[in-house]
């Protein structure tokens, strides 16, 4: 089977038109608000929990910092296959090339469920020196292990359902998508005091909670494909069996892979240097880290809704409303980032204390919370540069600046924490975030003037 047919068909007027001249404000908040909503409900998987299991005891609260790392393990495989294969397949479509659109489809789903056992089965396998390996201490061990034990039970669950959610989003269908996820999210809040207290299941009822959860998202949104609500076929019979098919989706979503595959490996980093301290500053920095990623997926949301924007009408040479479109994405996420950033500072007792009321969890996660708050405008550039670069195909320097925050934040967590000790560990993700945006700045800028002060409008 061919992986592209040549033919190019125009798409229909008024979806060009809609693209390209509908007022850019307008549109990207119109494509923005589902994928925004859709990001934060997968927040709210692990803040749910977070906030359930911290009420058990600190060491419980830790543990969910440790399994942390297997999560966004598991987010990053569903995420590359889902979006390395709907970016090709809303590209075949837009050419018309529907049966290609629907191998690549098929063939995603089958490669989804392949590596989400195979997570699943080296997971399980090696479950003791894996919780070790994150950074678990002694007292924390325990409640990892069980823990970890369900999610990992879920991979393959999980890593369909990102990669269905993808599918659904890349066709222009992201309200589906959100209510396929924002079901299990809604149904994972409700489930996880149930299972943790009534059932008297603790942290393993947190755990178990998030599976089912999972499995009620999974069968919404493949509900969608066997209804034909998509206009992507998922068939075995469209199965590929091409091995440049699968190398294709690979390498298609390679930048999210790295980005959420750094983000395992600076949470590891993160925890091992942590738990030198005690259970109270894992709990604490990964209270504070859940926190941060809740509303930098606000951002990334927004970024979603302003990357077809961007990738379309760079294409059709409207660079007019590519610089209307960065702009004002930039601006608008950098004035919601410093609302957050001076609410955030003036709070953070509180916040910290929601999630877990112990004196020195508050402590070490208030410092870190504010330290924290000082760069957290800068998170619109950063999320921007590299999503800016994604749209355009430049797919190495998209790759380098989805790696740059995190990338950045492992080696200055060892050196900081090595020369400043607890205030070290608390300062590094606040130093990265200024490390990266210099870099990321630097390059978008340097791109941008280069290649958009020319007059080709």
């Amino acid at each position: 089977m061919p992986l592209f047919h040549q033919h190019q068909l125009h798409e229909p007027p008024d979806q060009r038109t809609k693209m390209l001249e509908t007022p850019v404000p307008s549109l990207i908040v119109t494509l923005a608000i589902p994928t925004i909503i859709s990001m934060m409900v997968t927040s709210i998987y692990n803040m749910a929990d977070t906030y359930f299991v911290s009420q058990l005891s600190t060491s419980a609260s830790g543990a969910v910092g440790i399994v942390f790392s297997i999560m966004s393990i598991i987010q990053a495989v569903g995420f590359t296959v889902g979006m390395g294969s709907g970016s090709i397949a809303a590209r075949l479509m837009g050419q018309g090339n529907h049966r290609d659109a629907d191998a690549y489809a098929s063939s995603a789903v089958l490669m989804a469920l392949v590596l989400g056992l195979l997570l699943a089965a080296l997971g399980l396998g090696n479950l003791g020196s894996l919780i070790w390996a994150l950074g678990s201490t002694e007292t924390i061990y325990p409640y990892a292990m069980d823990y970890a034990r369900y999610i990992l039970m879920g991979c393959p669950v999980m890593v369909l359902s990102f990669t269905l959610n993808n599918l659904l989003r890349w066709q222009g269908k992201a309200s589906l998508a959100v209510f396929g996820l924002g079901t299990g999210g809604v149904l994972n809040m409700v489930l996880d005091p149930v299972f943790i207290f009534i059932f008297d299941l603790g942290i393993a009822g947190a755990a178990i909670a998030t599976l089912l959860s999972q499995c009620v998202s999974l069968c919404i949104l493949a509900s969608f494909f066997l209804l034909k609500k998509s206009d992507l076929r998922v068939s075995p019979s469209c199965i590929s069996r091409s091995p440049k098919l699968y190398l294709s989706i690979l390498k298609q979503g390679m930048p999210s892979f790295f980005r959420q595959g750094i983000l395992s490996l600076s949470t590891m980093a993160l925890n091992f240097n942590a738990k030198i301290y005690g259970d109270a500053a894992v709990a604490a920095l990964a209270i504070v880290t859940k926190v941060f990623t809740f509303i930098q997926s606000i951002v990334i949301g927004f970024g979603q809704g302003f990357q077809p924007v961007l990738g379309y009408n760079y294409g059709a040479g409207r660079l007019d409303r590519v610089k209307e479109a960065v702009k004002l994405s930039v601006k608008t996420c950098t004035i919601i980032l410093t609302v957050c950033a001076v609410v955030g500072f003036a709070f953070a007792p509180q916040i910290v204390t929601l999630f877990r009321d112990d004196l020195m969890v508050i402590d070490i996660g208030t410092r870190a919370f504010r330290y924290q708050c000082f760069t957290l405008p800068l998170g619109a550039v950063l999320t921007f540069a590299n999503m800016f670069f994604q749209s355009l195909g430049k797919s190495v320097r998209a790759t380098i600046l989805a790696v740059c925050r995190q990338g950045v934040f492992i080696p200055l967590v060892y050196l900081l924490s090595w020369q400043l000790g607890l205030t070290g560990l608390e300062l590094t993700q606040a130093v990265s975030d200024l490390a990266a945006f210099l870099i990321s700045g630097t390059i978008m800028v340097h791109y941008f003037l280069r290649e958009f002060g020319k007059e080709r409008v």
